[in-house]
């Protein structure tokens, strides 16, 4: 523990999660998912029936006992601010617990955020005035459950200035990721940030070691390193690009933390910035057993909840039955006669009779016609799909009607395809 020095000069310990500020990067873009993004920050995005993305890195942080965190907003993030203030306003700032949400505001001159080392280098003025001793720099677009106290135990046992989570990926999808090399004593002696040609792990020619975007930093040093990243005309601004590489150039103590589950084997943790990674993480959640546990008691994951009646299941008629097998059901949904299979069904959903839904995630207050039938696709919040309508079974037509993924043939509606616009406002609604 650490100790913390009252006006009258009085020393009291401080618990080690306490001198944790954690500080969520959730300012992206995220234009790899299409049409999802076009109204919402990735972050924003919802995910697994009744969650948004930004659900796990901050249900990781409470849970691991950190409880102050700093949110990074820019890109059309009004959906994302309004669920933050419905879903994480809980906590207590009387006794130093907040989610605080900090939009850019060119404190520093007149530029947006340039890259996420300068965003966090714009407020800087933020993190000194609650002097942390550590800084876990997270991004609020992946899904996974972390304990981060884990990560802190091993920064301060190795005595690092910088720690990176990681995690083994297949070498054939390193490119997208920050890759490393490491020693005996899991010393950070390489990191190239998505590399056009990944270096495979010693001994494991089809694995690379990535880099999970979760960075644990002394509080002072980060300070130091980002004011010297401001004044360096060949930097993009970036952790992953310029901020490592410098630190790793100029001798400083680099670990990795690898990411594993009690038996030791690499853990659950999907960076779901495309419409094919989006989709099979929901799917892995219609798994019989799950490799990502939503059920786990120790383990929440928090989120806002509309005041919703349960989900119903109507008719019993050979041919019209509504039931739904493998799958996610949120609240409101009714299955009028309906069937979905392997399916991720949030709030507010109606099948009507007759109709199907394979492998497919629906949004909510999705409505779906008499006899439609949907197929391994992604429908955005709002959609009527009209009566009969076939969707995910004719690659052309798709294409000439919807946006259709080239290489995996998903499919995504949006109320806009289908020549329709959004309901009125419902002040319950969270998406």
């Amino acid at each position: 523990m650490a100790e913390a020095t009252d006006q009258n000069g009085s020393t009291t310990p401080v618990p080690i999660l306490r001198q944790v500020f954690a500080v969520v990067l959730a300012g992206g873009e995220g234009n790899r998912l299409k049409h999802l993004t076009r109204w919402r920050a990735k972050p924003a995005v919802p995910f697994g029936g009744k969650y948004r993305i930004i659900d796990f890195p901050l249900s990781n942080c409470v849970n691991s006992g950190i409880s102050r965190v700093a949110v990074l907003t820019q890109y059309k993030a009004q959906s994302l601010i309004r669920h933050l203030q419905r879903a994480w306003n809980f906590l207590r700032h009387e006794v130093g617990e907040f989610i605080e949400i900090v939009p850019a505001q060119q404190r520093m001159g007149k530029e947006w955020y340039l890259g996420t080392a300068d965003a966090v280098a714009q407020n800087l003025d933020l993190l000194r005035r609650h002097r942390p001793r550590y800084i876990l720099i997270l991004a609020g677009d992946h899904v996974y459950t972390m304990d981060y106290a884990r990560m802190l135990a091993s920064h301060v046992e190795r005595r690092a200035e910088i720690t990176i989570a990681c995690i083994p990926v297949p070498l054939a999808q390193a490119s997208h990721f920050g890759v490393m090399a490491v020693d005996e004593e899991n010393r950070v002696v390489c990191f190239v940030e998505k590399p056009s040609q990944p270096e495979p792990i010693p001994g494991q020619p089809e694995i690379a070691l990535a880099s999970m975007g979760i960075y644990l930093f002394d509080a002072e040093y980060l300070y130091a390193l980002l004011l010297e990243d401001r004044d360096r005309a060949d930097s993009t601004h970036d952790f992953g690009r310029d901020l490592i590489p410098y630190a790793l150039q100029r001798g400083d103590r680099l670990f990795a933390y690898r990411f594993v589950n009690e038996a030791g084997k690499p853990d659950y943790w999907r960076d779901v910035g495309t419409i094919e990674s989006y989709w099979r993480a929901n799917m892995d959640l219609c798994a019989i057993e799950p490799p990502l546990n939503l059920y786990d008691r120790n383990w929440p994951i928090w989120t806002y909840q509309a005041q919703r009646p349960p989900a119903k299941f109507a008719f019993d008629d050979e041919g019209r039955r509504g039931m739904a097998v493998d799958s996610l059901v949120s609240a409101g949904c009714i299955l009028s006669g309906a069937v979905a299979r392997r399916s991720v069904l949030f709030t507010n959903t109606f099948l009507h009779s007759y109709s199907t839904v394979e492998e497919s995630v629906l949004l909510p207050n999705v409505e779906v016609g008499r006899h439609a039938k949907i197929r391994r696709a992604i429908i955005d919040k709002h959609c009527r799909i009209p009566p009969g309508m076939e969707i995910g079974f004719d690659r052309e037509a798709d294409r000439e009607r919807f946006y259709c993924c080239p290489q995996s043939g998903l499919v995504v509606v949006t109320p806009e395809m289908l020549g329709q616009s959004f309901r009125h406002y419902d002040p319950q609604e969270d998406f």
